[in-house]
């Protein structure tokens, strides 16, 4: 027997909702503007019935190629390539950064003095499920870009400092997780995502949009 769909996670029902429109979008079932305002209500509301409401019109429903797509895109990255355990990277009124398809070890070694450090993983690969990140901040500034499909943990203590944590752990169990610790002193520690959830499933819909073109061979 089927389970209510009041009685649903509402994270589910809001995620296969996304799916179909998603999935019609890209075979032009509806059209670019008809989307997003849909993908907005579909977002912005907490009521199973009424994102049920918004996609019930639509025919078609997600096949394999599509779940294959998808977890291409919101799966991490995980590689078995050997590389260190550990990195250090040392911003003493300069700037480093770690960004694109890069390794991520194990342990991570920042120290900020008067610099500015990024550290991106929105395109990483990872080698490990839990990451460390050691932080020494002193005047100067580290931000953290992290995708949704990544945890993120912080224990930083501050003295005359900023530290804001936009991205909330939210991501699946099994989803490597990145513990930040360490000290900022007089300076800032940022960590968020670099796309919001909407700008990541509007290109997703636009890149499948441009696989499947305008075939109406469904």
């Amino acid at each position: 027997m089927e389970v209510k769909l009041k009685d649903r996670p509402i994270q589910q029902v809001r995620e296969e909702a996304i799916d179909k429109l998603i999935y019609n979008y890209s075979h032009s079932v509806i059209s670019a503007e008809a989307f997003e305002r849909r993908l907005d209500d579909v977002m912005n509301t907490d009521d199973p019935y009424k994102i049920q409401s918004l996609v019930e019109d639509l025919s078609l429903n997600i096949d394999m190629q599509y779940a294959q797509e998808k977890d291409t895109v919101f799966t991490p990255n995980y590689s078995h390539e050997i590389s260190n355990e550990d990195d250090t990277l040392t911003s003493i009124l300069g700037n480093s950064e770690r960004g694109g398809k890069w390794l991520v070890p194990k342990e991570i070694k920042v120290y900020d003095v008067l610099g500015s450090t990024t550290l991106d993983f929105s395109e990483a690969v990872f080698q490990h499920q839990n990451i460390s990140i050691n932080l020494l901040c002193i005047l100067g500034s580290v931000t953290v870009y992290v995708p949704e499909s990544i945890n993120i943990v912080s224990r930083i203590s501050s003295v005359l400092a900023d530290v804001d944590n936009r991205a909330a752990s939210v991501a699946q169990k099994q989803a490597p997780t990145i513990n930040i610790s360490g000290n900022v002193v007089l300076g800032n520690l940022t960590v968020e995502k670099k796309t919001t959830t909407k700008e990541k499933w509007v290109a997703f819909a636009n890149n499948l949009k441009a696989l499947f073109g305008d075939s109406k061979n469904y």
